[in-house]
């Protein structure tokens, strides 16, 4: 039963109407693309706590957003496996509220992340002398605490808002919960929902502005000095092409879920609609593990280590079973 007395228990996802000839496929390549952000990211996590000489904000900022990438994937991929194995594609009203606070707060604790680290770039570039003093420890865990605070905070008012709703159906168009769908199943009101969501947009476009401004001081900075244009070139460029990456899929997202046309085909609308969950956990810490060269070479180093460890191994026990040889014989 989906609905009593007005309220509504389940939602069914339709989103999954067109995956049911090539399930297996898709099965494979979710535990694949799952694999891969859990290996990157918790490679890049591990390499910074393990090397002291990475305790450094840029590198803090960075272990962060990968631990983003985890708590964001671990919201959508076991659901979203479970779902394609399914032959009935269904998420509780409590696990779909759920899941919209954990995607939402996900991108929002990224982009916020994102900024933090623009504004370290601009401080190492443009003010130097000022660096420790402004990155102090005191004040990098001020910035990494109002990342995750601020967007938990605004998600948990999405959520509070989205529950207080009336509900006149049940169908997301989607392969996962998320806010704007359930708003739009609202037989009632929902001023309240469009003018915090709008709020929420602005507050982000604030965030893209203020990494705008502080890029355009970098610049400045790195074409004066050919020491600047060095730490632009190995510091900077890594963290633009992840803010293009990130940039780009929240806004195919946004723009798909507010004004999605009805004439795209539905894989397409599939595809609109997770590569913000697929592309940037994935292709953050793999563009950071290959640029900065404090994080490639000490990757590079404990690849070393682990594959010398693994030959003197086999060389002990070449060595254990000569002598095993050795004794069988006399």
């Amino acid at each position: 039963m989906n609905n009593v007395s007005g309220t509504v228990l389940y939602f069914t996802l339709s989103g999954f109407s067109t995956t049911v000839n090539y399930k297996a496929v898709l099965f494979s390549l979710t535990l694949l693309c799952y694999f891969l952000i859990v290996f990157v990211n918790l490679s890049l996590i591990l390499t910074i706590i393990m090397d002291r000489n990475l305790h450094e904000p840029m590198y803090i900022f960075l272990c962060f957003l990968c631990i983003n990438g985890l708590y964001g994937a671990a919201g959508f991929y076991p659901k979203f496996a479970f779902d394609l194995l399914s032959d009935v594609q269904v998420i509780s009203y409590v696990g779909c509220l759920f899941q919209v606070y954990v995607l939402y707060s996900n991108v929002k604790v990224d982009y916020s992340i994102l900024v933090a680290m623009a504004f370290d770039r601009y401080v190492a570039i443009c003010r130097p002398l000022e660096y420790h003093s402004v990155m102090s420890v005191r004040n990098t865990t001020l910035l990494l605490s109002l990342c995750w605070i601020i967007p938990m905070s605004l998600d948990t008012t999405i959520v509070i808002l989205a529950s207080r709703l009336k509900l006149c159906g049940s169908r997301i168009d989607k392969l996962y919960c998320e806010n704007w769908s359930i708003v739009k199943l609202a037989c009632g009101s929902t001023t309240a929902n469009d003018i915090f969501g709008l709020v929420v947009i602005s507050f982000y476009i604030c965030h893209f502005l203020l990494i705008a401004l502080s890029y355009t001081q970098l610049v400045k900075a790195a074409l004066n000095s050919k020491e600047g244009r060095r730490k632009f070139m190995q510091t900077c460029m890594p963290h633009l092409f992840c803010l293009f990456n990130v940039t780009t899929a929240l806004l195919f997202d946004v723009m798909y879920s507010r004004y999605g046309s009805g004439s795209m085909t539905q894989d397409l609308k599939n595809f609109m609609a997770i590569q913000f969950i697929v592309f940037p956990p994935i292709l953050n810490p793999v563009i950071y593990g290959l640029i900065l060269t404090k994080i490639r070479n000490r990757m590079i180093y404990l690849i070393q280590i682990t594959r010398h460890g693994k030959r003197q191994a086999s060389g002990n026990r070449l060595s254990y079973s000569q002598i095993i040889i050795i004794q069988c014989d006399q």
